[in-house]
């Protein structure tokens, strides 16, 4: 008996150490892949690769903060649209950000890089155009994350004051208190991107739950207490409160709202040069953080508005959020209400720490191919943290600036951080044009096949005298399908149903919300944007294109 017992402590330390070789070889095998993927595109690996399936559908599902993101701009939607136009409104756009976001899965598995767009814009775009759209883009995606920062700070900001006065009536909105609220939240984003970097893969985790269980824990008592609208009510009533021509265009108006709550899934493949397995893992977190978003977000809509009680004290709340009185009309209790609005606060708040960290790395890499001035600082990683410190100080410090326009203006703020959805917005419209147009016309190989270049093959404008996927110059090279990608002709129709969308969504984010329009209600968002492509363009013919000359090769493919 005990000799049976020996031989069992044997076969499980065997058994054990079988499985601890096991997974060290296959991590060793995902280390080395990512670093030849990585070789294959040009560059060296500086940045740890702390980030593995779990942590990184956590960070692109609260980046999203589709659910709590409805919460925010509920307003939005109702005024343009009503409870119909808002659940309508939300299925349109979640699938056709869908299509997005498998496009750009598919461009993140073939080349899944940190500088995103940009270099896939080089990668995709004729010669004699590569380096110069390449570069816009490069701009256009950097200020689509730096308001993105700022846009979710301000919304926690203000959010924090919206819980004060329904806790204190008497409290007095000051635009000044809301900045220095907006400094703190920014000083513990930094806090967490810098001293504490390293555990960032693990607070994405226990976010992931919390973004999920903290939908259960405000829609089961919201939809216990409340009162019940009619289903009539909510699939039915439509509103043209921005008085439009027709309620078709008031709805599209509307749906920025649905926009801005799934814009921001491409952070993952900003981080990608932190994640294990990156081909396989980003396009796999973008796509499952959609579902469960978009799943999310419509159960959150649907119960909200079933459960939207007194429409014009919630319209008219001193909070600003119409949502808080909704909260507060069902549980009757400003504790309670506290407790569940509090629970968006937390989850806003983990989404400025990611945009933070997307905004810091965008900067890193487009420096890193000398596309920022200051690239010589700004492209640098720290050895100790293994991150890249100045251009998270950096971020951090325009976003700091945004505060005092705050205090000036309101409404200037609001406009620099609509870049948020046009910037961002035109990034995926220029790639994803750029994908259906080769898709098109050249044959994209997959891997594991043979390319024979042609005439029209697709390594026309992607080449490089290394032999690897970065700058153009000499020797071609083909265009390969990374793992995930889909193919023939439904990735076409897949990829101009996106194209088709986002031009129409992209039209309509430039639009005021009501009319008629008066200087201070006026969307000067195309205003902010164009002024962002006009200065790209001029420190490209300045200076820009003397120096940058695209993705640049720092490491010869073996």
């Amino acid at each position: 008996m005990e000799l049976g017992e020996v031989k069992s402590k044997e076969h499980l330390h065997h058994d054990r150490d079988t499985y601890h070789g096991f997974r060290a070889t296959e991590t060793q095998r995902s280390f080395d892949r990512d670093k030849e993927e990585l070789a294959r595109l040009g560059k060296k690996q500086v940045l740890k690769r702390n980030f593995a399936t779990v942590s990184m559908l956590g960070f692109s599902c609260i980046i999203m903060a589709t659910w709590e993101g409805e919460l925010l701009t509920f307003l939005i939607g109702f005024q343009n649209g009503g409870p119909a136009g808002l659940v309508y409104g939300y299925i349109m756009v979640w699938i056709g950000t869908m299509s997005i976001y498998v496009v750009l899965g598919e461009l993140a598995s073939m080349a899944p890089i940190s500088g995103g767009q940009y270099h896939w814009v080089s990668m995709l775009a004729p010669r004699s155009s590569q380096k110069f759209f390449s570069y816009i883009t490069g701009w256009v995606t950097y200020a689509g994350w730096q308001a993105a920062v700022g846009a979710a700070g301000f919304l926690v900001a203000t959010l924090i004051q919206g819980l004060i006065v329904l806790n204190n009536p008497s409290y007095v909105f000051e635009r000044w208190h809301g900045t220095l609220i907006y400094w703190a939240i920014m000083l513990l984003a930094v806090f967490i991107n810098t001293v504490i970097s390293s555990a960032i893969p693990k607070i994405e985790g226990v976010v992931l739950a919390l973004h999920i269980l903290g939908f259960f824990a405000i829609v089961i008592p919201l939809t216990t207490l409340a009162p019940h609208s009619s289903p009539s009510q909510v699939f039915t009533v439509f509103s043209n409160g921005g008085d439009w021509s027709s309620q078709g265009v008031s709805l599209l108006v509307g749906s920025i709202g649905h926009v801005f709550a799934f814009v921001g899934a491409d952070a993952a493949v900003h981080m990608s040069e932190e994640i294990s397995n990156a081909s396989t893992v980003v396009p796999r977190s973008i796509i499952i953080s959609m579902v469960i978003n978009g799943l999310l977000g419509i159960g959150m809509l649907v119960a909200v508005l079933f459960c939207i009680g007194d429409l014009e004290s919630a319209l008219n709340s001193p909070t600003g959020f119409p949502f808080v009185e909704i909260f507060y009309q069902a549980s009757q209790s400003a504790g309670g209400t506290s407790v569940m609005v509090s629970i968006v606060i937390v989850l806003a708040w983990s989404t400025t720490i990611g945009a933070l960290a997307t905004t810091s790395r965008m900067i890193w890499a487009f420096s890193r191919d000398h596309g920022m001035p200051g690239w010589v600082y700004l492209g640098k990683v720290d050895r100790r943290r293994s991150m890249p410190i100045n251009a998270i100080i950096l971020t951090t410090t325009i976003a700091c600036l945004l505060g005092i326009v705050n205090i000036a203006s309101t409404t200037a703020f609001n406009d620099i951080v609509s870049l948020t959805v046009s910037g961002l917005l035109a990034s995926y419209l220029i790639v994803c044009s750029l994908l259906l147009w080769r898709r098109c016309t050249t044959p994209i190989h997959t891997r594991g096949t043979t390319p024979v270049p042609g005439p029209h093959s697709s390594t026309e404008s992607y080449t490089s005298s290394t032999g690897v996927l970065a700058s153009p110059t000499d020797q071609k090279v083909t265009l390969t399908w990374g793992p995930f990608h889909v193919p023939g002709l439904w990735g076409i129709a897949i990829n101009a149903f996106a194209v088709a969308y986002m031009l129409l969504i992209f039209f309509f984010s430039f639009w005021p919300a009501s009319t008629p329009v008066a200087a201070a209600d006026m969307n000067y968002s195309v205003l902010i944007l164009g002024s962002v492509v006009l200065f790209s363009v001029v420190y490209y013919v300045v200076w820009a294109r003397k120096v940058y000359k695209g993705p640049i090769v720092e490491i010869e493919d073996e």
